[in-house]
């Protein structure tokens, strides 16, 4: 699957929320938005990366950026993982993994000898206009929030 790239228009979605809402790319016009996509809710990077995210959202809403992540988990484990770590952003749940795959990050995965699908951790940038600003693939769950607003900020 090829890769998207800062300039490239984000792909759309319509995902269900923790909250019960369904959050649209459209909804999100006007506002920058850090998507950021994780294998697994409450698994120690995924928790170590969402709990970073949680521990700068002060300096995100600075900067006028808003944090949204989207795992495959269904709603329930999503709820289960807010609460929790008190994650203070929206998590989206892609159960059929149509976004992850819009947006190149269900790929083939390798772990103790078998091979599975699954979501790549990734991070976009979208703009106001719906404009990829950033496209980074392979980040590592831990400092990833706090370089991640080194671009944005």
């Amino acid at each position: 699957m090829a890769r998207l790239e800062a300039g490239q228009p984000a792909p759309d979605f319509s995902l269900q929320a923790d909250d019960g809402s369904t959050v649209s790319l459209s909804d999100l016009s006007g506002q920058t938005v850090a998507l950021y996509f994780y294998p697994k809710d409450d698994t120690s990077g995924c928790t170590a990366q969402a709990c970073e995210f949680r521990d700068m959202q002060a300096d995100y809403d600075a900067a006028g950026v808003r944090i949204i992540g989207v795992s495959p988990d269904p709603l329930k484990s999503h709820v289960k993982f807010r609460d929790k770590h008190g994650l203070p952003f929206t998590l989206l749940s892609d159960p059929g993994h149509e976004v992850a795959e819009a947006y190149g990050v269900w790929v083939e995965k390798s772990m103790y000898g078998k091979t599975y699908m699954g979501v790549e951790r990734s991070t976009f940038v979208i703009g106001p206009d719906g404009t990829l600003r950033q496209a980074l693939y392979k980040v590592k769950p831990k400092g990833h929030a706090a370089s991640l607003l080194e671009l944005v900020a």
